[in-house]
C-alpha cells in the first residue's frame, strides 16, 4: 500500500490542475489572452461603487489682511540700518490692489532686474527654444567657421549627465566635427583645416556703457559676446578671461586635435556665409531653464546674453540697446506700466537703472499667474531661504520662519539690497512681495541685508490673510 501513496498523490494533483482551468482561481482563468478579455468586467455580487466625494474644497487665493500685514513689517521697515530711502509692497496674487505700499520714487534694482529679463524673454521666445552652436564650412577649401549662438552655459569640457540645467560643450562639438571630416576623407588620411570663429550674432559694444568702467577691465563681469566657454571666466577659477571668443575658439581648435584633426595656424575672426553648409552643432539647454540658473544663482553673464536674445527676437539686433528696449516694450505688452521705469541692462549691474516697486512686484504676480504658464520659470528659478542659490546662507539667523517659506530674487550692489518674489505666510496665504533699499551706508550693508531678511521672514511668520474669504486659509489677521 505505501508503494501506491506517491503515485496516488501525483494523480490527485494532477486532477486538481485540470479542474483549476475551470474554476475562477486559475491562472489562465485570471489572465485570458488579450484577445478574449470583455471588453468591460461585471461583478454579478457587488454592486457599482458610488462616485467618490471630493476630499476637500478647491483652494483658491486669499485675500490679504492689511492691518496684518503693516503689523508684520512696519518695524523692521523703520529699522535705520536701510538708510533713508526704503521701498516696499505687498499684494496677493489675484490682481488687486497692494495692501502696503511703502516709500516713493523708483529705486536702483540691482539684481531684482533678472525678474523683468526673464519674464521678457521668455514672453518673447518659446520656453522650450534652444541655441545652437554650430560648425560650418568657411569661404575658402579646408576652412571651418566655429559660429557663436549665444549659448550662454556652453562649456569647455563635458558635463556629466545628471547635471542641471543640461549644458552643450565644444569637446562634444569637436568630436562630432571630426566624425563628419573623416566621413569625408580618403581612407588613411588625416584631416586638416583653419579654423576661423564668428561673434556676429550680436552687435554694439560688448562692454555696456552704462556699467563702471572697471567691471570689464577688473573681471567682475565678461565681454558680452554670442561665443564663449563657461560664461568667459578663466580656467583658474578666478575672474575672466580677456578675449572670451578667442578663447573659446582655442578650446575648440585644442578638442580638434584631441579628435585627430590637424588645425593649422591660429584661429581668427570672420564672419560665415549664411549658405554655407553646416557640419556639426550643439545646443543649449531649453531657454525656461536658462531662466531658472539666472534667477537662482544670479547669473550676470546669462541674464545680459539672454537681454541680448530678446531684443533679437524683438527687432533683429542683439545689443545692449535693443535688448533694453525689447524687455520694456515686453512688459508693456504684457500690461505693465513701465513708462516712468530705466532699463539699461539684462543683469542689474547698471547704478543707472531705476524702476518701481510696482513694476517688480506685477513682475512676479505675472511670472506666477495661471494665465502666463511660458513665464512659470522666473517664479520655479527663484532661490529658497536658507536652502538654495543666492539665498542659500540668508535666513540662517533671525526669525525661525523665514527659512523655507520666502523665495526671493536678491539684489546687492554698494548700498543697495532688495528681494522681490514670494512668500508663504504661517497660515498658508502666498503674497508677492517687494523689498528695497537704495541708499545703505556703506558701513552698514549686511546689517542693512539682515534687516531685509527679518521683514520678510516677518511676513512668513505672520497671519496675514482673511477669515472671511472663500476658500481661504480661514487663518484671521
Amino acid at each position: 500500500m505505501l508503494r501506491w501513496g506517491p503515485v496516488l498523490l501525483v494523480v490527485l494533483l494532477l486532477a486538481a490542475a485540470v479542474g483549476a482551468r475551470q474554476t475562477s482561481w486559475s491562472p489562465a482563468f485570471l489572465a485570458p489572452a488579450p484577445e478574449a478579455a470583455p471588453a468591460t468586467a461585471q461583478s454579478p455580487l457587488l454592486p457599482d461603487p458610488p462616485a467618490p466625494a471630493p476630499v476637500a474644497e478647491a483652494v483658491l487665493p486669499g485675500a490679504l489682511d492689511p492691518a496684518a500685514v503693516r503689523a508684520a513689517v512696519g518695524q523692521g521697515l523703520r529699522d535705520e540700518d536701510l538708510g533713508p530711502h526704503v521701498v516696499a509692497e505687498v499684494a496677493d496674487l489675484v490682481g488687486s490692489e497692494p495692501v502696503l505700499t511703502a516709500g516713493r520714487g523708483p529705486v536702483v534694482p540691482a539684481s531684482t532686474t533678472k525678474l523683468l529679463t526673464g519674464v521678457a524673454v521668455l514672453s518673447l521666445l518659446p520656453p522650450e527654444t534652444r541655441f545652437r552652436t554650430r560648425v560650418v564650412t568657411g569661404a575658402r577649401p579646408g576652412q571651418l567657421v566655429l559660429v557663436g549662438g549665444g549659448d550662454p552655459l556652453l562649456a569647455s569640457e563635458p558635463v556629466g549627465p545628471g547635471a542641471y540645467p543640461e549644458r552643450a560643450d565644444v569637446v562634444t562639438l569637436a568630436e562630432r566635427t571630426a566624425q563628419a571630416l573623416a566621413a569625408d576623407q580618403i581612407a588613411g588620411t588625416r584631416p586638416r583645416v583653419r579654423l576661423r570663429y564668428d561673434t556676429s550674432l550680436f552687435t554694439g559694444p560688448d562692454d555696456n556703457p552704462h556699467w563702471r568702467p572697471d567691471y570689464v577691465g577688473d573681471q567682475i563681469v565678461s565681454r558680452i559676446v554670442p561665443l564663449w566657454v563657461d560664461g568667459g571666466r578663466d580656467d583658474s577659477g578666478w575672474g575672466r578671461v580677456e578675449d572670451p571668443a578667442l578663447s573659446a575658439a582655442q578650446r575648440f581648435a585644442e578638442a580638434l586635435r584631441e579628435s585627430g584633426v590637424q588645425v593649422i595656424g591660429t584661429p581668427r575672426p570672420a564672419v560665415a556665409d549664411q549658405t554655407a553648409e553646416e557640419v556639426a552643432a550643439v545646443e543649449s539647454a531649453p531657454l525656461d531653464q536658462l531662466v531658472q540658473q539666472m534667477v537662482e544663482v544670479s547669473d550676470n553673464e546669462t541674464a545680459e546674453v539672454l537681454a541680448h536674445h530678446a531684443g533679437l527676437a524683438a527687432s533683429g539686433e542683439g545689443s545692449f540697446a535693443a535688448g533694453s528696449v525689447a524687455v520694456a516694450d515686453a512688459l508693456t505688452g504684457l500690461g505693465l506700466d513701465v513708462s516712468g521705469d530705466r532699463i539699461h541692462d539684462g543683469s542689474g549691474l547698471s547704478r543707472k537703472n531705476l524702476i518701481s516697486a510696482r513694476t517688480l512686484l506685477e513682475t512676479v504676480r505675472l511670472a506666477a499667474s495661471p494665465e502666463h504658464p511660458e513665464l512659470r520659470a522666473v517664479v520655479e528659478g527663484l532661490p529658497v531661504a536658507g536652502f538654495s542659490g543666492s539665498l542659500t546662507t540668508r535666513f540662517v539667523e533671525g526669525p525661525p520662519a523665514g527659512p523655507g517659506r520666502v523665495r526671493a530674487k536678491t539684489g546687492t550692489l554698494t548700498g543697495v539690497h532688495a528681494l522681490a518674489g514670494l512668500v508663504t505666510d504661517a497660515g498658508g496665504d502666498v503674497m508677492a512681495f517687494v523689498l528695497a533699499a537704495d541708499r545703505v551706508p556703506a558701513d552698514r550693508s549686511l546689517d542693512a541685508r539682515e534687516a531685509l531678511d527679518r521683514v520678510a521672514a516677518g511676513l512668513a511668520g505672520c497671519r496675514c490673510g482673511t477669515a472671511e474669504t472663500a476658500g481661504g486659509s480661514g487663518t484671521g489677521g
